[in-house]
């Protein structure tokens, strides 16, 4: 009897590398399904035993497919053929749709404020603290972006804080054009001293301390993303 596994791609074919490193031949009358199906896959998955086929590059992990039996996938598809030609279906899913739509426009008004809080400048640079928690949000918000504000692993205060840091080290900071040794920790350990960078910056603004806006690493952040958004 077999079980579902998350395996890894091998030059072989009808071969897999189990997460441990060990090669497995993929069983008879077993077929690869594409990614590209999320219900597919997602029935493939909880209908019986599988094996998802994920590949990893650099920090990224793509899908590769799904090895199941052959009949269960024909017989997946066609009744998901079946279900999808009915009117009640499409219905379905614009509900759905409109349901998450509405449901991303609160988030995304839960996180801007929660990013508002992080900044917690003082009233005499309200605006600019309104102008960059839109601004980090514009990019950190999105469906599909990867940032730290679309896990749910930590609270949303953790989310806006993390996202604030992240995005005054790539925008303020020489972060991205920094030459790192490949070395366990060195990226971690220049991560947290720019991290210390960013928020003394911060706290500048956090005391209402006259700021020299010709030459300050934020407002240069600031007008730069607001020309290229405008251009």
């Amino acid at each position: 009897m077999h079980e579902s596994l998350e395996v890894r791609p091998s030059p072989k074919a009808r071969h897999v590398f189990t997460t441990k490193g060990d090669l497995l031949a993929v069983p008879d009358g077993w077929a690869l399904l594409p990614p590209g199906d999320a219900a597919l896959s997602r029935r493939i998955k909880t209908d019986g035993p599988s094996w998802t086929v994920k590949e990893k590059k650099g920090r990224k992990e793509f899908s590769r497919g799904i090895w199941a039996p052959a009949d269960r996938i024909e017989t997946l598809r066609f009744a998901l053929q079946i279900e999808r030609a009915d009117p009640a279906y499409t219905q379905k899913l614009e509900t759905a749709r409109a349901r998450r739509a509405k449901q991303e426009v609160a988030y995304t008004e839960d996180f801007t404020q929660a990013l508002r809080d992080c900044l917690a400048f003082h009233p005499s640079h309200e605006a600019l603290a309104t102008q960059l928690a839109q601004l980090i949000s514009d990019h950190a918000t999105p469906v599909g972006s990867g940032t730290v504000a679309r896990t749910k692993r930590i609270p949303i205060e953790e989310r806006a804080e993390a996202a604030t840091i992240a995005w005054l080290r790539h925008q303020t900071t020489a972060y991205d054009h920094m030459r790192i040794p490949r070395e366990k920790g060195a990226r971690r350990e220049v991560r947290r001293m720019l991290a210390k960078e960013s928020k003394r910056l911060l706290q500048k603004y956090r005391e209402g301390r006259q700021i020299d806006l010709e030459h300050c690493p934020l407002q240069k952040a600031i007008r730069s993303r607001v020309d290229s958004i405008t251009v």
